[in-house]
């Protein structure tokens, strides 16, 4: 029978974790015995990562008009501005082009600086074209309350009722 003497087993168990602690990668790879078997390093690089193609940084619609023509033309309610953009004017997503076209509107007639038509375009400018990309003109009216472009974007681009 094995008699276990319980202090000398666990002096003997613990000076033989301290000496497995005490080996380095490289001890490993100097002392293996034949009856170790080793196995091939797994490969720690991870598989390439596909990106996708880069967003487009240049405009391709910089530095063409933006608008067409503006004409106004009198309503039931009052004045209206129509407002007719460019095919680039309808297709271009650059930041910015919002206010250079604007600026164009302003351009062509300086009378569009009225309070809220600048909301109005720009409602115009950013959901209309979503919307109905094809309208043949942004319709501007002084007349409209001058709420804010929130309040603007609210009313479907037309504060103050709809459009008749």
């Amino acid at each position: 029978m094995i008699r276990w003497q319980f202090p000398a087993t666990l002096a003997v168990v613990a000076a033989l974790g301290l000496t497995a602690c005490a080996t380095t990668a490289a001890d490993e790879s100097t002392t293996a015995t034949p009856s170790t078997t080793t196995t091939p390093p797994r490969s720690t690089s991870k598989p390439p990562v596909t990106l996708a193609p880069p967003t487009p940084t240049v405009d391709p619609y910089a530095g063409l008009p933006l608008i067409d023509h503006v004409t106004w033309t009198d309503t039931v309610d009052g004045a209206r501005l129509l407002v007719v953009p460019t095919v680039a004017g309808r297709r271009t997503d650059a930041p910015g082009t919002d206010e250079l076209a604007w600026q164009e509107v302003l351009a062509l007639d300086a009378d569009a600086d009225a309070p809220g038509m600048r909301d109005q375009f720009v409602c115009h400018w950013v959901w209309a074209r979503m919307v109905a990309p094809d309208k043949p003109s942004w319709n501007l009216e002084p007349w409209r309350p001058a709420v804010g472009y929130s309040a603007t974007v609210s009313a479907n681009c037309n504060p103050g009722g709809p459009e008749r």
